[in-house]
């Protein structure tokens, strides 16, 4: 049986703007396609899911879970986790719950703001996120860092996979791309190499840089850290 977990006060979809998965909304359908040809979806979400270490009875929130396609991979992984997605995008969010019916799983998708999470403090064993971040304004990702450190439980970590600074010529070059597809002022931090500090900022602890892989827009970075 799926818990429900206790919600706060959140702000509405009249409040708070958000862009959709591939900043326009005409794009949505093509998400799932997208994500696949360009970033060795399958493999970096294996290896995340290998660093992340979900156990049996463990709580997971997928942070900006788009179609759910991650929140699915955990649950097949790990059925005695508790699983909850959270997006901004109505659009994106019955997406995701069409696949979860269909793969008859018992995962839990919430709509709301990451910088405004509708969840107690210290809800979660695990927050678990993949390309979310460099969509976010700079304060946003400041508000979301300390949303995250809020709901996790003592000792519970985060796991990130997202875009970190090109190390040669030829990923500057994906990067540019990245840049001008998704926005210079989302994507700055990220590709300076700043997320890390970021998440530090917000009250985590331990945070590193524990993978990277080379893909079509640049270098993707697998982060965790924890709540102290």
């Amino acid at each position: 049986m799926q818990m429900t977990l206790p919600f706060r006060g959140m702000a509405t979809q009249a409040e708070k703007g958000f862009l959709p998965a591939l900043r326009f909304e005409r794009l949505t359908p093509l998400f799932d396609p997208v994500v696949r040809l360009t970033s060795r979806e399958g493999e970096f979400k294996r290896r995340l899911l290998a660093q992340a270490g979900i156990s049996p009875g463990m709580t997971v929130l997928d942070l900006g879970c788009g179609t759910g396609t991650l929140a699915i991979d955990v649950k097949r992984a790990e059925p005695a986790a508790e699983v909850i997605g959270l997006d901004a995008d109505p659009a994106i969010l019955e997406r995701a719950r069409g696949k979860v019916d269909k793969a008859g799983l018992d995962i839990a998708l919430d709509h709301g703001f990451a910088d405004d999470l509708p969840y107690e403090d210290g809800s979660f064993d695990r927050v678990i996120s993949t390309l979310f971040f460099h969509h976010l304004p700079p304060a946003v990702k400041a508000g979301t860092a300390s949303e995250i450190t809020r709901v996790l439980k003592h000792g519970g970590e985060l796991h990130v996979a997202d875009w970190t600074n090109p190390r040669d010529p030829l990923m500057r070059l994906g990067a540019l791309g990245l840049r001008l597809f998704d926005g210079d002022e989302p994507t700055r931090d990220n590709l300076a190499g700043r997320l890390p500090d970021i998440l530090a900022a917000g009250g985590l602890a331990d945070v590193r840089e524990r993978d990277t892989m080379r893909l079509a827009f640049g270098l993707l970075a697998l982060l965790s850290g924890r709540r102290p």
